[in-house]
């Protein structure tokens, strides 16, 4: 069983966080990096956040946790990716946990409604839980 409260190298953390980014520099100084992840992402900059986000792979693209590969549904995925980040001009992180594209889809049109501010809180409370799942035995 993994050791979720000790120090993570920066190499470890790239692989949990999809990039290595200034959070991920932030969090490697950590010694508990996955404890502390969540306040670590509250003192960032909104520059930081969007940096973060924009580590990880979209929704669509290829990753370990998305499937569902419907021509449609990705299609509508690359559309709807398209429109929240020129709204928002960072990327739409989800935590997906075994759930199909197609069931991603109405979660990005509500998240479209929100504020900018609160994507960059739920894409980086998104991307802790990813995190913390990939950190996870299988």
């Amino acid at each position: 069983m993994r050791d979720v409260s000790r120090q993570l190298t920066v190499d470890e953390l790239v692989e949990l966080f999809s990039g290595r980014t200034r959070f991920v520099e932030k969090l490697a100084r950590e010694e508990d990096p996955l404890g502390q992840a969540r306040d670590v992402a509250h003192g960032l900059t909104d520059d930081e956040k969007a940096e973060a986000l924009a580590a990880h792979p979209r929704i669509g693209e290829r990753s370990p946790e998305q499937h569902g590969d419907d021509p449609a549904v990705l299609a509508e995925l690359a559309e709807l990716n398209r429109e929240y980040e020129e709204r928002f001009s960072f990327r739409f992180v989800v935590f997906v946990h075994g759930r199909s594209r197609a069931e991603i889809v109405p979660e990005l049109r509500e998240r479209l409604q929100n504020t900018r501010a609160q994507e960059l809180d739920n894409g980086l409370e998104a991307l802790v839980s990813i995190a913390e799942d990939r950190w996870r035995p299988s």
